[in-house]
């Protein structure tokens, strides 16, 4: 207990424990303990086992599959807690779920990234930590914080030790270039940009590359890989376009069937992508490369819990 009184106290859903217990061992504490489990119908219990009252409490929970049991589980540690008399509840969400869903691109579509806000916001949330979101637009569906992380650096950081040279970084679609250009200043590289249609759900093809990719080491990034269809595509056509070799990069590594015979399949070098979804250990190795999130996310938790500045953590412009 610090000398104001406060309490931090950390606990884990059931949905990325490895992350959570490498973030409590970079913060210098133990993980909070915990009973879930699951009734014969499904049903989810949650019951703390130790007091919480009185404590900031950082709830780490993925939204991985599946996906609603990890959002619902969440849900439900946000619940207990408040019940418990928590003095405040930050959910830190290592990645957010329905992200994809975010406006209605047709007519009576959903937006259940506004959804999913909503329910946490009802369930008693205090604060958000969260790591590149789909879009920054989600951070307003909050009308609590939201301290909106970005794992840009490590993944720079990474390539830069590779020693690549001719770089260039390619954005999978116009909805990313923005993202794409921050990547290509942090790495000192040229931009290309990759024109993609989506004629059915996790369904892409590559229509056009805009931008000088011959005899270049080719960097694709993106916020995710689901099924991996665009990156594979994207590699392919990269490959036709005359690039010397094509990575791939990503913040969330989701990985559902049959991505990763696809990678295995592709031209692609390597996929390098953080831990913020768990990625099995013998999956782990050969074309892909898991890099740890757990250092910011400590460093998020430690600055929101000590009221301090998170802006420092990922914004390479940020001047104290």
């Amino acid at each position: 207990m610090s000398e104001t009184g406060r309490r931090m106290m950390v606990f884990s859903g059931t949905s990325n424990r490895e992350l959570a217990e490498d973030v409590a061992k970079h913060l210098g504490i133990e993980l909070g303990n915990v009973k879930i489990s699951k009734f014969a119908n499904s049903e989810i219990y949650v019951r703390y086992l130790e007091s919480v009252r009185g404590a900031d409490v950082f709830l780490i929970q993925s939204a991985c599959a599946p996906v609603n049991d990890s959002i619902m589980e969440m849900l439900i540690m946000v619940d207990a807690a408040k019940r418990a008399s928590a003095r405040s509840i930050t959910a830190v969400v290592s990645h957010y779920g329905y992200a994809r869903q975010d406006k209605k691109s047709a007519a009576r579509e959903p937006i259940t990234a506004k959804l999913v806000a909503d329910l946490m916001i009802t369930a008693g949330i205090d604060k958000v930590i969260a790591m590149d979101l789909h879009q920054g637009q989600i951070q307003g569906f909050f009308d609590q914080p939201v301290n909106h992380l970005t794992a840009l650096p490590i993944l720079a950081d990474y390539f830069e030790s590779m020693n690549l040279e001719n770089i260039c970084i390619v954005s999978p679609d116009v909805g990313r270039v923005k993202v794409a250009k921050k990547f290509a200043d942090m790495c000192g590289a040229s931009l290309a940009i990759m024109h993609k249609g989506r004629p059915d759900h996790n369904v892409a093809e590559i229509t056009h590359v805009i931008g000088e990719v011959e005899g270049r080491a080719c960097i694709v990034i993106d916020d995710m890989i689901d099924t991996a269809g665009s990156v594979t595509e994207g590699a392919k056509s990269l490959m036709q376009n005359g690039a010397k070799s094509v990575y791939v990069t990503a913040t969330h590594g989701i990985f559902s069937p049959p991505a990763y015979e696809r990678i295995e399949s592709s031209e692609i070098l390597e996929v390098v992508v953080t831990n913020t979804l768990p990625v099995p250990v013998d999956k782990r190795g050969g074309k892909i490369r898991v890099l740890s999130v757990a250092p910011l996310f400590a460093r998020a938790i430690q600055n929101v819990y000590n009221d301090e500045s998170v802006s420092e953590l990922f914004d390479p412009d940020f001047q104290l």
